[in-house]
């Protein structure tokens, strides 16, 4: 059965009755539950705006998590217009800017069609990785965006890749995963062992390396561990099993981005479980039944994950059991959580920027970026907060008491 990517604002809000939806087609949402309106609250920490750049096109309707990277002062961006740039992270201001539309760049095959970037960028030792939906792979100057080479793989590329010990890591919408060579892009390896199941998520997995291994969510609601220098699997353990009648109650899938920290890999299955692994074995060391389309954020002694009814959950990092949970943005549909000292912070599909206390889930501050959703992780670099909506627009804050 061809698989169907489904839109995360439909899939988590499913009831039996949810509407599917294809790429770029618009979404029927009778099904769908109302946002929970936002209430008021006394601030307890000052959010200061230090500037607004719309620099590219952002994700725009491909249903990928485009977040900002950061590298020697510079913030880098892409988008599916064709566009990938840098900025400098302290003004907002333009460094350097390429656009790979009809005549833009050094790949050819695809005709007079721009590529769409999809997946990423990342930036590494000054390499910067950008993903497209074509499946193509493009590494470039971080300092200057000049060319330095093109890949291409089997299909889209909608999660950043991860670079580390001169290699490469792409996952594809199709379920693989690729080994290439980071100073020219050459194939080392590609893991196929996924059983992409007839419906699935976006596949927005971000891949973690650690210490030689990759760390990779898959559709089918497992996470691997692939060794980097071959691809050779190491484990492979289940966290969202996909049990149900229908192919809709069955969906799976490790969606969002996977934490490793201290040897233990922390994960979040929709449909399924959050768990924390053993890195070395993949043994559970906990599970909580929680079951999240986003990934999972840690600080040093809770992890944070959203659970498929948008309500920001923190479970103690030893033994998963829970300490607090929000209620206050259910529904809104967030995206990934991310932390930044004593608070996590994470956006919604009505460009609010919420911060909410470590200690207890309590609101701190709430910001607007913009009215275009926020799906991927905020970019946090020491004291600034980085946050990228879907349609371009980056925004820094700086947190101060």
């Amino acid at each position: 059965m061809k698989r169907i990517a489904i839109v995360l604002s439909v899939a988590v809000a499913m009831s039996g009755c949810a509407t599917i939806k294809g790429w770029f087609n618009d979404t029927k949402k009778e099904n769908i539950q109302p946002p929970t309106p936002l209430t008021q609250f006394e601030s307890t920490l000052n959010v200061q705006k230090l500037w607004d750049a719309h620099a590219d096109a952002g994700a725009g309707e491909s249903g990928a998590r485009m977040a900002p990277a950061f590298a020697d002062g510079k913030i880098f961006v892409g988008g599916v217009d064709g566009g990938v740039s840098a900025l400098d992270a302290g003004t907002g201001r333009s460094v350097w800017s390429r656009h790979f539309g009809k005549r833009g760049g050094f790949i050819l095959h695809h005709g007079n069609n721009s590529l769409r970037w999809s997946g990423g960028p990342a930036v590494d030792g000054g390499l910067l990785v950008i993903g497209s939906l074509e499946g193509e792979v493009l590494g470039l100057d971080a300092g200057t965006g000049a060319d330095r080479w093109h890949a291409q793989v089997s299909s889209e590329v909608i999660a950043a890749p991860a670079i580390a010990d001169g290699m490469v890591v792409v996952r594809t919408d199709d379920g693989r995963v690729f080994g290439l060579d980071a100073t020219d892009g050459s194939r080392k390896w590609v893991y196929d062992r996924s059983t992409v199941p007839a419906l699935s998520l976006r596949g927005n997995a971000v891949p973690r390396i650690e210490n030689g291994i990759v760390y990779a969510g898959e559709d089918n609601g497992k996470v691997v561990a692939l060794r980097l220098k071959d691809g050779n699997v190491m484990w492979e353990q289940t966290i969202a099993p996909g049990e149900g009648r229908t192919e809709l109650a069955r969906l799976q899938d490790v969606d969002g981005g996977i934490a490793v920290a201290d040897g233990v890999v922390y994960a979040a299955g929709y449909q399924g479980m959050t768990v924390a692994l053993i890195a070395d074995s993949g043994r559970p060391l906990w599970t909580h039944a929680l079951s999240s389309y986003s990934g999972v954020a840690l600080a040093p002694t809770q992890i944070y994950a959203v659970d498929a009814d948008s309500q920001v959950w923190a479970l103690d990092l030893r033994t998963g059991a829970s300490n607090w949970k929000q209620e206050g943005l259910k529904y809104r549909w967030l995206g990934e959580p991310a932390t930044v000292g004593d608070y996590v912070v994470v956006g919604d599909r009505e460009g609010w920027v919420h911060w909410l206390a470590a200690s207890d889930g309590k609101f701190a501050a709430r910001v607007r970026l913009s009215k275009h959703a926020i799906e991927s992780a905020p970019l946090v670099v020491g004291d600034t907060v980085y946050v990228e909506d879907v349609d371009g627009v980056v925004g820094a804050y700086r947190v101060t008491k």
